[in-house]
């Protein structure tokens, strides 16, 4: 399988991003209150990041809390801060035992001090692991993180995508370019996640909500990963097209929704 160029990830370990969609929608649907689908989907967090190195997961960026969410009722984004709060407490001496690196992308302007200095206590913990790097999108908007990169650009220099990469990460050290997106909850739509790391992801969308996703999805969505052929822009031999469109690891899998988008949608 071809990696792209770019910024291929070592040792051809994957970068898989996480779009955990559903939370409320779960909860509602069983006459509970938003909150307690949110708890439920952080509950769902920790399988997934154990079985990720099992499948060659090297990078996992989970979309958390988009700048956009703060248009949510005041009392739904307040749970929220407090669960990411519980979470960053109780999982990192967890992470530091497994070899977890934890990262949190997006910008820390509004969230409290208490929940700063906890990601950054968490961040200084883990910073050793190499096992698997979690990034967390906390506040996050890809437009933003591409406006905040281009204002760091000298107007005289000429640069290049890789400088771009680098000044596109607040830390100067990017990550892979992602190789698989997944949305959970039925959703067909990137929402302002990784748009410059997801210019060659291949989509996976499920229509189980996040608080049901199990390793077995995540397994799932990565088999179906590796029967895909990606190209980044190259053309296949016709014989090889031909065995590809014949191949059953070509075929969609049973009970998903499933769509591989080259281009924009």
């Amino acid at each position: 399988m071809t990696q792209s160029p770019l910024t291929a990830q070592q040792d051809g370990l994957l970068h898989v991003a996480i779009i955990m969609d559903g939370n409320g929608r779960w909860a509602t649907a069983r006459g509970l209150p938003r909150s307690a689908g949110h708890r439920q989907g952080a509950r769902a967090v920790r399988p997934i990041v154990e079985k990720a190195p099992e499948l060659g997961i090297g990078t996992l960026t989970l979309y958390a809390f988009s700048a956009d969410n703060w248009r949510r009722p005041e009392r739904e984004v307040s749970a929220l801060m407090r669960l990411f709060l519980v979470y960053l407490r109780a999982e990192t001496a967890r992470c530091i035992k497994q070899g977890v690196r934890v990262s949190v992308i997006g910008r820390r302007e509004g969230l409290s001090p208490q929940l700063c200095a906890a990601i950054d206590d968490t961040e200084a913990a883990t910073a050793q692991g190499r096992t698997l790097h979690l990034r967390l999108a906390v506040n996050y908007s890809a437009r933003e993180a591409i406006v905040r990169a281009a204002r760091r650009l000298d107007p005289s220099s000429d640069c290049s995508c890789e400088a771009f990469a680098r000044l596109l990460a607040d830390d100067g050290s990017p990550a892979p370019d992602v190789d698989l997106l997944i949305r959970s909850g039925g959703e067909q739509r990137l929402s302002d996640f990784l748009l410059w790391e997801c210019a060659y992801a291949e989509l996976y969308f499920t229509p189980r909500m996040w608080p049901e996703i199990t390793p077995a999805d995540l397994e799932a969505a990565v088999r179906e990963f590796r029967g895909r052929e990606r190209r980044f822009g190259r053309v296949t031999a016709p014989a090889q097209q031909a065995g590809a469109a014949s191949s059953p690891a070509h075929r969609r899998l049973p009970g998903r929704i499933t769509q591989a988008l080259p281009t924009a949608q």
